[in-house]
This record gives C-alpha cells, structure tokens and sequence, in this order.
C-alpha cells in the first residue's frame, strides 16, 4: 500500500508548468491527456487547482491539477455536478449520466467517467486507492474490450459474447471503458456497505443475546448506539438501491450512459460529413477552401442539400434510437447484478432490524411480567396491613377509660386475641379468593 501510494500520490504534485509541458507529451496510448487546456492560466483565474487522479482507458494514472471551469469544460458538466463531488459536503449516493460524461457519487468513490479516461479526486483513502488498483488491473488485462472502438462493433461484440458463452468466461470484457470503470466503482461501494453490515452484525447479536440475558442500562445505552447505527447504514443502502432500480427502470437514462458508442457515431458522422463536403467540391470543379457564394448555387442544389441533411438527421436520430434501445440490456444486466448485491444487503440489515425489535419486545414483555409481579406484591402487602389494622382497633376499643366486667375475667385477654386472630385470617383468606375469582392474580 506505501508504494502504491508513492506510485499513485506524490508527496509533491506536479506545478502548472510540468502540468504543461507534461501535456503535449503523449501517453502511451497515443492520446494527449489535455488538448486545448491553457494550464498556465489556471491560477490567473482565481479560481484553486484540485488534485486530480486520472485513469485512461489503457490503465495508466497520473497526478493532474485543474481548475472547476476547465474540468467543466472538458467533461461538459455544470456546476452542480461537480459539486457532488466535492468532499466538503455530504451528498446522497447519486449516478447522472450525461451527454460526454457520467458523474459517479457513491460512498467513498466520487468520480467522473468519460468515454477515455476516468478522473477522481485525489484522496488518501484507501478505497480510492483500491479502487484505482482494480481498474487499473481490469484494464490492463487482455481481452476483447477493444472492439468497441472499431467499425464492425455490433458483429465483434456478438462474437466475443459468443465465445465466452462456449468456454464458460463470465467476465464481461465486452463492455465498453465507461461501463467497466462504473462496474468497479458499483462493486466498491457495494463490497464497502456489504463489510460495514458484515461488522454490525458481528457486533449486534452476542450485545442482543448479552441483554436479554441481563437488563442494565449500559446494555441499554449500547443498543441504542447500535440502533443508531443500523438505521444510519440502512439509510446509506436504500439510497444506493434506490438509485440503482431508477436507474434500471429508465431507458432513456441508461442509453445516455453509452459514451463510447455515442463518441464513434459522432466521430463518423464527422468523417462523413467531411467526405460528403469533398465529394461535392471535386463534383463541381471547385476546391474545398474556396468559398461558394449563395446567389451563384441554383435553388435546386440548395433543396436537395437541405432535404439531404434532414433525411440524414432523422436516419441518425432513429438508427441511435435504434440502437440504444438494443444496446441497453447490457448495462441492464450489469445494474441488475449490483441491485441484487445491494438486496441482498439491505435484506441483511432488516433482517438484524427485525432481530432488535423481537429482543425489545422481548424485553418489554419482561419488564412488564416484572411491573405486574410488583402489583400483586403490593396488592397482597395492602390486604395484610388492612388485617393487621384490625387488631389495631380493637385494641383501640379495649383501651378506652370506662369499666368493662370483662377485664376482670383472667382469660378474656386470650380469648380476645383468638377471635381477633382468626377473624383477620378469615378476611384475608376471602380476600385472596377474590382476587382469584377476579383473575387479578395468578394463584
């Protein structure tokens, strides 16, 4: 891990000048990491430079340092975009896809993935870190994953699926870069919420077994903290499942997500467009840096050009509407694997939930048999001191100042006990056979 970081985190970033003279180099996947970005005047702007980790589709990271407007730019997002993404506020987990962009916030991970390179935060974190490593791995590794950038993209997809269907390879190599680097980012965050569910429930039931077994308020106070926690850790997953099934259950947004697909059908009807701007200069004799006056090209030519770009328009606009709704399972089946991930784990936490609400009432089910044991305690307490008070006023009687021919019998102070005696046990006795007739209390 320290040397990942010494690889991935120098101690001292790059300045603005070795960013610019760093970016007319070229990577070696023959890309310039920022074309057309005036490093130099990102201080000027007032604006402070962020560190940045970026990714590119062969696996190589570097350092970079940019500016909230040139990151705008160059991923064309707005404002409120980036700010997800910024780690002094504390967003919901959240997936926007946009036109050249997908603005990924999920727990630890907050990143930005284009259709060439994926551009994080630079951050000490460790899944950040792990995260770079696994992309960085995925990517690297040979596969097929490349047939995406060619022409026949359709035909070379079917085969590679087919071949992994034939020798049992499940691993989804045919995605295009945008969606391996979300599947990492999905699998991180879904790892990282699955391990803190994993913890609480190691934490959880021997605390829940220790309290039903003895009923202190420290056992108490450490539910409660528990509790708190679940709830938290519940609210963190069903955001990410919910974010997930909206995700699955649009399909327009999910064809929005298709940024590699998208950028090649740009770049051919580029090319097209440019080859077509040829053809008619060397039809009419002209050349394609000469300007053709308006009033000197006949109407006719001008209709059939403009019939031309709108027959070709709509012929784009269906053959992509076309092909997003096609193309659409696989990232389809890709949220669906993640969702039943984050099911799965939302199932567990319910589950300890529910396991919390059956030992709470469990409790309350004992302090209550506690609370009526003390009322039938006090309530026999009560019949006793009510036939104690008996000889209480009797010997309230007897000790009134006037003459009674009893006293001077030897024997009538036994007498007077004995019948008081028994006449006391007699009405606590019907008492109690009261109480039993009324089910006041179980004897």
């Amino acid at each position: 891990m320290a040397d990942l970081k010494e690889r991935l985190l120098p101690p001292k970033p790059a300045s603005a000048i070795n960013l610019r003279d760093s970016s007319y180099r070229s990577s070696s996947s023959g890309r310039q990491p920022f074309q057309g970005v005036d490093v130099l005047g990102l201080k000027k702007r007032g604006q402070g430079l962020r560190s940045w980790i970026r990714v590119d589709s062969s696996g190589n990271s570097q350092i970079i340092e940019v500016d909230k407007f040139t990151m705008m730019r160059r991923c064309d997002l707005p404002a409120r975009d980036l700010r997800l993404l910024d780690p002094l506020f504390v967003y919901p987990s959240t997936i926007l896809g946009r036109e050249k962009a997908i603005v990924v916030n999920l727990e630890q991970i907050r990143c930005i993935i284009t259709a060439d390179e994926v551009l994080l935060l630079n951050s000490l974190d460790s899944y950040v870190l792990q995260y770079v490593v696994e992309l960085q791995r995925r990517l690297m590794t040979p596969g097929v994953g490349e047939v995406w950038q060619s022409e026949g993209a359709e035909l070379n997809r079917r085969r590679s699926r087919n071949f992994d269907n034939v020798f049992g390879n499940a691993s989804p190599d045919y995605l295009p870069f945008e969606f391996r680097a979300l599947e990492v980012a999905l699998e991180a965050a879904c790892t990282f919420l699955d391990s803190q569910a994993a913890e609480l429930e190691i934490e959880a039931y021997p605390l829940l077994d220790e309290l039903t077994s003895k009923i202190s308020t420290l056992n108490l106070e450490r539910v409660r903290r528990l509790k708190s926690r679940l709830v938290a850790l519940t609210r963190r997953v069903q955001k990410v499942r919910d974010e997930i099934e909206q995700l699955m259950d649009d399909d327009g947004d999910m064809a929005e997500m298709y940024l590699t697909e998208k950028k090649s059908r740009m770049e051919s009807s580029f090319y097209g467009d440019q080859s077509l701007m040829g053809f008619r200069s060397n039809d009419g004799g002209t050349s394609i840096s000469a300007p053709v006056s308006p009033v000197s090209s006949p109407p006719e030519s001008r209709k059939l050009e403009k019939s031309l770009s709108i027959a070709r328009s709509r012929h784009e606009s269906m053959r992509s509407s076309e092909s997003a709704t096609e193309n659409i399972e696989e990232l389809e089946m890709l949220l669906e694997a993640y969702f039943v991930v984050i099911d799965s784990t939302l199932n567990k936490l319910t589950s300890l939930k529910e396991y919390i609400d059956d030992t709470e009432d469990f409790i309350n089910i004992q302090l209550d048999n506690v609370r009526n044991q003390l009322i039938q305690f006090e309530l026999l307490l009560t019949t006793a001191t009510f036939v104690v008070a008996i000889f209480g006023v009797v010997a309230g009687i007897f000790g009134m100042n006037f003459a009674v021919p009893l006293f001077d019998d030897a024997g009538a102070f036994k007498w007077v006990l004995i019948i008081t005696g028994v006449t006391g046990v007699i009405i606590f006795c019907a008492f109690v056979w009261f109480f039993k007739y009324r089910r006041l209390m179980p004897l």
